[in-house]
């Protein structure tokens, strides 16, 4: 899908392994298959035992590792990083993983997610002394671990994960050893696995299938592992817990092929379609989806409701990078040079347009124009997920409320604005039952704060949100 110019990013992707003679390339192909989290910055920390080296830069993993670059680092053991500017914004500086040295050793650093109460944990670390090297509200865990009073690194990071608040995936690694962090809430997937005797550690599981891995078990909310070359430790650092994984994630951010707790996600998807095509009925005569999330749901919907799928929208793959963050100028035109409507499908047509989320509606209606113009006779837009009214603290760059046409305009009004014939969300009800997870509960162990406004955490006044790019906010 055209996440560039649509306006849902997410922060970053992250992978580590441990116990592999060539553990940083191994890295860089997980990184590979993790590039759809974020194209702005990729680097990877690596450790020989004795010391760490690291190679980062701005771009995409194959511009930041070209030249050889990734020839220069050795060892067995790799923690690496793709990122989406969010919270921190942009630079060089804010590329991960972070890296710091001291007299007691090294420590690498590498994060997805948002802290919500970084803001107040940097006031409080500058004023006691802190000089923070970055914008990222990353480098927070980095001091809370160097001024933490107990002895063992251990302890020190398990003290300090109790400081922070929010959403996190924290892969940590010195010269010696890894360690792996997951939020209480779980908000974002991390999963491990194993590579022959090494383990390897990434934000999805597609990571595992590119490189062999098999896969072991998700990382649990509030738990750290500590591996190094004695196994596999696993530790509690919060024993309150209260699952809740990203609803975005099994929607829109991971690949199909990826699984999350357990449910591969083409699988949600195509069920999702599925729910919407009993939700809301039509007749019609092509079922088209959105390139490329929404194309699983756009199957479900076709084989629920009996009308035909058709590649009714085709993505250009071959457009560079130069339209990733596109000038007002650009923009218009943007759309037309990633998705275009294949006459010969819709024309004289009634069309089904399955998508996954309306965030502005400026690219909705854009695609709407086009299957007009294509010859549609109707289209009937059904987004299959409930509508986004309420930003995100956690790590997804969805703008403020203003900017958020779901918050300011009813379901009505959003369908005049975009031109469809009629526009249908899926229930919130009926996304939970498309996911299909087994937790008890309203909320079944997701996140669903973007479209009830119900906060799995506290939000505190000063929170950043993560919208440095909302120039880009456009879908």
């Amino acid at each position: 899908m055209l996440a560039e110019i649509r306006g849902l990013n997410e922060e970053c992707g992250v992978f580590g392994i441990w116990g592999h003679s060539e553990a940083p390339q191994i890295t860089y192909y997980g990184l590979h298959s993790l590039q759809h989290r974020g194209q702005e910055g990729a680097g990877i920390v690596s450790t020989d035992g004795s010391k760490l080296t690291c190679v980062k830069g701005q771009g995409l993993i194959t511009e930041v590792f070209s030249g050889g670059r990734l020839n220069d680092i050795k060892g067995k053991g790799a923690i690496g990083h793709v990122r989406y500017a969010t919270a921190g914004g942009g630079g060089f500086e804010n590329v991960q993983p972070l890296l710091f040295r001291s007299e007691s050793g090294g420590l690498a650093l590498a994060h997805n997610g948002n802290l919500v109460n970084a803001n107040g944990l940097k006031h409080q670390l500058e004023h006691q002394g802190s000089i923070f090297q970055s914008t990222s509200d990353t480098e927070v865990l980095a001091h809370l671990i160097k001024r933490s009073g107990y002895s063992s690194l251990k302890d020190k990071i398990k003290n300090a994960l109790t400081m922070i608040k929010g959403a996190y995936a924290f892969l940590i690694m010195t010269e010696t050893e890894m360690m792996v962090a997951l939020d209480p809430n779980g908000l974002r997937p991390l999963s491990i696995g194993m590579l022959g005797d090494a383990y390897v550690v990434a934000s999805e599981t597609c990571a595992f299938d590119i490189i062999g891995a098999e896969y072991l078990r998700e990382v649990q909310p509030g738990e750290l592992l500590i591996i190094n070359d004695d196994g596999l430790q696993s530790e509690r650092f919060s024993v309150n817990v209260n699952r809740a994984i990203c609803s975005m994630e099994y929607i829109y951010f991971s690949r199909p092929d990826s699984n999350i707790d357990g449910i591969n996600v083409h699988t949600a998807r195509k069920n999702l379609g599925k729910r919407m095509a009993i939700e809301a009925p039509f007749e019609a005569d092509v079922v088209t989806g959105v390139p490329d999330s929404s194309i699983s749901a756009a199957i479900g919907y076709a084989e629920a409701s009996g009308i035909p799928y058709e590649l009714g929208l085709i993505k250009n793959r071959y457009v560079g990078r130069t339209f990733i963050q596109p000038s007002q100028s650009l923009r218009e035109q943007g759309v037309k040079m990633k998705l275009s409507a294949v006459r010969g499908v819709v024309e004289g047509k009634r069309v089904v347009m399955v998508d996954d989320s309306i965030v502005r509606g400026t690219t909705s209606r854009r695609i709407v124009n086009m299957l007009r113009e294509a010859g549609a006779t109707e289209v009937h837009v059904c987004i299959t997920s409930p509508p986004i009214s309420n930003p995100c603290f956690y790590g997804i760059d969805t703008s403020s409320t203003e900017e958020l046409i779901a918050a300011t305009h009813s379901v009505e009004e959003i369908r005049e604005i975009i031109g469809a014939d009629t526009l249908t969300f899926l229930s919130v009800e009926g996304l939970l039952e498309g996911i299909g997870r087994k937790y008890e509960g309203e909320r079944r162990g997701q996140c669903l704060a973007c479209f009830t406004g119900k906060y799995p955490t506290e939000i505190y006044p000063d929170t950043e949100l993560p919208h440095e790019k909302e120039e880009v906010l456009t879908k």
